[in-house]
């Protein structure tokens, strides 16, 4: 079996679909012999070794580019062997990775080619595994249209042409295994496009990335079994407490005398003890997928299945999960599906087409964040995606997923002025395609994990956000209520004298309450790019007067129907905006009112929780209902939240004049009330001005009940009240 020089060419180009079928040991035909080929770009000489009998011989060199053939007589059939290179006058011996058959066949392939497969990170990526009782790795890479793919790394010492990938048919993939190639080795793809662009690529199912300036992959163990779903008996999350400490793990808190972020290990001493006494159900982690541009905070991603280098290693991120779950904390991490970034060696155009993202940049491109946009209607991208949150489930047990930026998944128009978009096939502006996606993303985590909670970032009116997809619905478990917290913030920012000529901006909310399952969120978008800190968007002169006003917005966020979630810093009275680069302000602890405030979020977090009926009927509407919506002049508010019985309902009266107010309040039950809660108490900085906390109620009617309370609530503040059991 003689080689053309086509065929030669081709070879070391790696444009062929199978180099298997030229490279290694081949038998030659009716002739007595087998031929010998082999790729070392950097040897002087090669030889072949037979394991049969030790007999080793020297093979030609026939291409400059490290190109060595030869043909064996004493045999006509495979057998077992070595290459042996001498390089520099020094012998190498190493196992041919083209003596090997494919370590996964095209049929694995078809549901990840069909958008149906729920975990292809088991089919694709590298796989520390045995071939014939040999230890190596297999690599199986999905690049349709690339004219040539070669696997480069630590393991064949970075020689470009040595390891051509071969192609799987119609699957699009591309695969080789490597004998002698270990777990914490490096690599990446040179793919030649079908643009006849040469690119290096990483891992889009890699597992574990080096740190820029560089971009590589690192072979990873893949013992992590799949997760069985825990025999447990199935609460449904939007009647339990879930009270969200929203955090940016490199700024959060810096290592002492390090001026460093705290590592994995560090955060799994130090985070479950702080959220646990703050009281907080859930923390939620801004992007952790692996990402190479620091100011952009993780939400653009290049390792969608990679936990980002900077704080330890993916096994160090599952102790810091354990320590979490340990404590009862879920741990819930934003994923973004909605675009990803440009960068050569990640997604974008990946075998020189836009493999990944849409051709047209009216489909493919946000202009406003540079960055690329799935093409959700192509099979193996779903595939890619949704096998990215199961990956994350199965990996690590995270609990859940808040989704980032899905309203510009649902529109083509998004961010787009008129021309710039293309209409979907019925001739709207909804993404068909995202929409379906979306769909089957909470569809599969729910089936695979019942528990997992799902949250979207969507600021529009979007219906049935939180709905199931049975019921024509997107399947999210919550939506991040973005209308409600403008209307509170506008309320807050401004000041005594002009809060009564926007009073409706506090009750607007209550109107469509019901329409979702709305987490109330106080995010990190509300405390960056010059928006200023919670404390400081405050509308009072004063410091003391912006952190009184703090607390009270904090106690109307926790009394409020829906699940809570607030923003680090947030809690001890942050004045600066949030920096990624910095730790918070902890010496702010120090003073009085900051530490109070800090203690005030706890305790409102620990009642929310222990109160049975608190957070159970989040979301049914009528366990809500006015006390007083129309005190704009007073600026006082009021309202209830129902239980199941008498001794369940919570009576909040809020204040947010700068004047005490002492007036009747309706009440729903006879009896003696208690205050559980008020902001304005000596514990948390304030004044206890409101004073008695224990009152009978009159029989007289007020706000449509036929009972009455009277008592005082201080200036800018809020309390909480229980009926005496």
């Amino acid at each position: 079996m003689i080689l053309t020089e086509k065929e030669l060419n081709l070879c070391i180009s790696g444009q062929l679909g199978d180099p298997h079928e030229l490279l290694g040991l081949h038998p030659l035909g009716t002739s007595k012999g087998v031929v010998a080929r082999a790729i070392d770009p950097s040897a002087d000489e090669l030889l072949i070794i037979n394991h049969e009998n030790g007999n080793q011989t020297l093979l030609n060199k026939i291409h400059p580019d490290g190109f060595f053939e030869g043909v064996i007589k004493d045999t006509n059939r495979i057998f077992a062997y070595s290459f042996k290179s001498v390089r520099g006058g020094q012998e190498f011996e190493w196992l041919d990775p083209f003596f090997f058959q494919p370590s996964i066949h095209k049929e694995r392939l078809f549901k990840f080619s069909a958008g149906s497969d729920r975990r292809p990170f088991e089919k694709l990526g590298s796989f520390p595994c045995f071939q014939n009782g040999v230890e190596g790795v297999s690599f199986v890479l999905w690049a349709p249209s690339a004219k040539s793919v070669h696997l480069v790394g630590d393991f064949n010492e970075w020689r470009f042409n040595s390891l051509p990938m071969r192609s799987l048919g119609n699957s699009g993939c591309r695969e080789i295994f490597v004998p002698g190639a270990k777990v914490g080795q490096k690599y990446k793809y040179r793919v030649l496009g079908f643009d006849n662009v040469l690119r290096e690529k990483t891992d889009p199912f890699g597992l574990r990335f080096e740190p820029p300036p560089g971009n590589a992959s690192f072979i990873e163990n893949r013992d992590f079994s799949i997760s069985e779903v825990e025999k447990r008996d199935y609460k449904n999350p939007r009647t339990l407490p879930i009270s969200i400490y929203e955090m940016h793990l490199g700024s959060w808190k810096h290592k002492s005398g390090e001026l460093r972020s705290l590592s994995y290990l560090e955060l799994a001493d130090e985070l479950p003890k702080y959220l646990k006494e703050m009281g907080f159900t859930h923390v939620e982690f801004l992007p952790l997928s692996e990402y190479p541009y620091g100011p952009s905070w993780g939400y653009q991603v290049t390792g969608f299945y990679a936990p980002t280098h900077r704080y330890g290693t993916p096994e160090e991120f599952q102790v810091l999960v354990n320590a979490l779950k340990e404590e009862g904390i879920g741990v819930i991490i934003d994923w973004v599906p909605a675009h990803f970034p440009s960068d050569e060696f990640a997604l974008g155009r990946f075998d020189g087409t836009c493999l990944f993202e849409h051709e047209d940049p009216r489909q493919g491109k946000h202009a406003e964040w540079d960055t690329l946009i799935f093409n959700y209607g192509r099979s193996e991208v779903r595939s890619f995606l949704i096998g990215s949150a199961i990956s994350w489930l199965d990996r690590f047990g995270v609990d859940g997923f808040r989704v980032d930026a899905v309203a510009s998944m649902l529109y083509l128009d998004y961010g787009r002025s008129q021309g710039q978009w293309i209409p979907n096939k019925l001739g709207g502006k909804e993404n068909l395609e995202a929409i379906q996606f979306i769909k089957e993303f909470n569809q599969a985590v729910h089936e695979e994990y019942p528990d997992t909670v799902t949250i979207a970032e969507e600021s529009t009116a979007f219906p049935k956000i939180t709905q199931s997809p049975s019921n024509n619905g997107l399947g999210f478990d919550f939506k991040w209520n973005m209308g409600w917290m403008h209307d509170v913030l506008t309320y807050f920012q401004s000041g005594s004298t002009s809060r009564s000529e926007i009073h409706d901006k506090l009750t607007f909310g209550a109107t469509y309450q019901d329409s979702e399952n709305f987490i109330q969120a106080f995010s990190h978008d509300e405390v960056v790019h010059g928006k200023g800190s919670l404390a400081n968007k405050m509308g009072m002169g004063n410091e003391n007067d912006r952190l009184i006003n703090l607390r009270a917005l904090l106690a109307f966020q926790w009394t409020w129907p829906g699940k809570k979630t607030l923003f680090m810093g947030g809690e001890i009275g942050q004045w600066k905006e949030w920096d990624y680069d910095n730790q918070l302000d902890w010496e702010l602890l120090n003073f009085p009112l900051h530490s109070g405030l800090q203690q005030m979020v706890a305790d409102l977090n620990h009642l929310y929780k222990n109160h049975h009926a608190w957070s159970k009927y989040d979301h049914q509407r009528d366990k809500f209902r006015w006390i007083d919506c129309n005190d704009k002049d007073g600026q006082t508010l009021s309202y209830l939240r129902f239980g199941e019985r008498p001794e369940e309902t919570i009576l909040v009266a809020c204040n947010f004049s700068d004047q005490l107010r002492h007036r009747d309040w309706g009440c729903p039950h006879s009896g003696e009330w208690r205050v559980i809660f008020d902001s304005d108490s000596p514990q948390y900085g304030g004044e206890g001005a409101a004073g008695a906390t224990d009152f009978y109620t009159q029989p007289h009617h007020k706000d449509s009940f036929d009972n009455a309370l009277s008592f005082s609530v201080s200036r800018w503040s809020v309390r909480i009240l229980i009926l005496k059991s």
